[in-house]
């Protein structure tokens, strides 16, 4: 699985690292983004509705089931540390793209920056001990 800060946040991590804590926030909600865009994408590439619904629900499945397998806190399977951050920069970069690909470039741009800080922000954080008291 992956490595989790010591401490964990059952044991009051939060209240001692709030910025890892804000941090896991943003890359829940940097998460559900990515899936709402892909979603999207998917939906724009046809002018059928129920086709329009398909293909968004179809990329969503398919980016839910590499996370759910590879990426998640509980992954089914657990791929080394480049494994774990390809299929992060498939899902939340594919995110970023498909935004590009309905026609918004700068929210695109900004996401993709939000996504790249905030995996690095929660790769140091996973990776440094917790203060001690």
């Amino acid at each position: 699985m992956h490595e989790r800060p010591a401490g964990g946040p059952a044991t009051g991590l939060s209240a001692e690292r709030p910025w890892w804590a804000a941090n896991e926030l943003l890359a829940f909600l940097v998460e559900l983004v990515a899936l709402a865009c892909l979603f999207w994408w998917g939906y724009s590439l046809a002018d059928n509705l129920a086709v329009q619904l398909l293909l968004g629900c179809a990329v969503l499945v398919v980016a839910v089931v590499l996370w759910a397998l590879f990426a998640a806190p509980s992954a089914r399977f657990c791929p080394p540390l480049a494994g774990v951050l390809a299929v992060k920069a498939l899902v939340l970069g594919g995110g970023a793209l498909a935004l590009y690909w309905v026609g918004h470039p700068t929210a695109a741009a900004v996401m993709a920056v939000v996504v790249v800080v905030n995996t690095a922000l929660a790769e140091t954080f996973r990776r440094r001990p917790a203060p001690t008291a």
